[in-house]
């Protein structure tokens, strides 16, 4: 597996473990629709919540947040679409971000409940 994929997968167990920690469910990890992916599918207070998680080693590079394209938001919507239809899910949704980002000897871990709204594209 690529490095960058490793990173990637590590980012997410981060991501799902503090979910968890907070009181999220997770559902779903990596689903995947076609060329479509949602990083995780959990349920807090009764909403649904998909949420992108970007990861980086450092941020010489950018923050990880300034990585999310219009064109990634509207593949996100899709998704997002596609799973609630396919579990048929009637729970509100939000969108949120989680990025990861290694500072000096550990995971720094920024959670944005709300990051997106589908008419944001």
């Amino acid at each position: 597996m690529a490095e960058h994929n490793e990173l990637g997968k590590t980012g997410e167990e981060i991501a799902a473990e503090f979910l968890r920690s907070n009181g999220y469910t997770i559902l779903d990890q990596c689903w995947r629709s076609g060329y479509l992916e949602l990083d995780i599918i959990a349920v807090h207070q009764d909403i649904l919540v998909i949420v992108e998680v970007k990861t980086r080693r450092n941020i010489f590079h950018g923050h990880p947040d300034d990585t999310i394209s219009r064109k990634k938001l509207n593949q996100l919507y899709e998704a997002a679409d596609r799973y609630i239809e396919n579990k048929k899910m009637t729970l509100e949704v939000r969108y949120d971000l989680i990025t990861i980002f290694y500072y000096g000897q550990e995971w720094v871990v920024e959670h944005i409940p709300d990051a997106f709204y589908p008419f944001m594209s």
